[in-house]
């Protein structure tokens, strides 16, 4: 399957990060404390675990503390990657996932070509991570995925349900900008850029924190394909 997306690439952007990183550098442990009920992250890093062989490499996109996924798939035995765009998150991952190996990094450096070659992955889990990025960028990241990953590798992404593009919102005192799908929408950029979805599960949550609104969280268990062996 194709989009107009296909035509696009990272040469043809300019990323503009200002504010993302250093937002999550001052959150440090209070995203945790704001975020403690995580029920569908963790039963997606489940699934994955049930799914793979002893030992499978995973890379956690977007690990923030690297709690609870990072931790979860590294207690399960498997060689756990995690990169993150903020320095105090991958600090803060490195101290909690001692077993893990963390890199501050830009998704766009994975990209094929890029400055950071971490080689190929069984899974990629990527939670809430995507979200960060303008609607333009994502098929481009999905692709950077689909790009990771041995044919047949397994993702696991979560998205807040929301029809916005690189909007600001306060965020536990801080500002981020966040884009979202509609879950229809969201379903055909995924598989527009080479997945399968074989699962969904949505979950309305209401975080711990007074200037953050309920949200419905979407679930996604996708394959890459495995005649997609580019």
């Amino acid at each position: 399957m194709s989009s107009s997306a296909d035509k696009v690439d990272y040469d043809d952007m300019r990323l503009d990060r200002t504010g993302q990183a250093e937002a999550f550098d001052a959150l440090g442990e209070r995203y945790d404390e704001a975020f403690p009920h995580k029920e569908g992250q963790v039963a997606s890093a489940e699934w994955l675990g049930a799914s793979l062989a002893a030992g499978s490499r995973v890379l956690d996109l977007g690990c923030g503390t690297g709690t609870p996924t990072a931790r979860q798939l590294a207690e399960a035995g498997f060689e756990v990657v995690g990169v993150d765009l903020s320095d105090g998150m991958v600090s803060l991952a490195r101290q909690q996932v001692p077993a893990g190996e963390f890199h501050r990094a830009d998704i766009a450096d994975l990209r094929p070509g890029g400055p950071l070659d971490l080689g190929r992955f069984d899974a990629v889990a990527a939670f809430f991570s995507l979200l960060m990025l303008p609607r333009a960028e994502i098929p481009l990241a999905l692709r950077t995925v689909h790009h990771l990953l041995v044919p047949g590798g397994l993702f696991a992404l979560s998205m807040v349900e929301a029809d916005v593009d690189d909007f600001s919102i306060p965020f536990i005192g801080e500002n981020i900008r966040v884009s979202g799908y509609l879950r229809d929408e969201l379903r055909d950029v995924v598989e527009g850029a080479g997945f399968e979805i074989t699962d969904e599960s949505s979950y309305t949550y209401a975080p711990a924190t007074a200037d953050v609104q309920p949200e419905v969280q979407i679930f996604l268990r996708c394959r890459r394909r495995p005649a997609d062996d580019s």
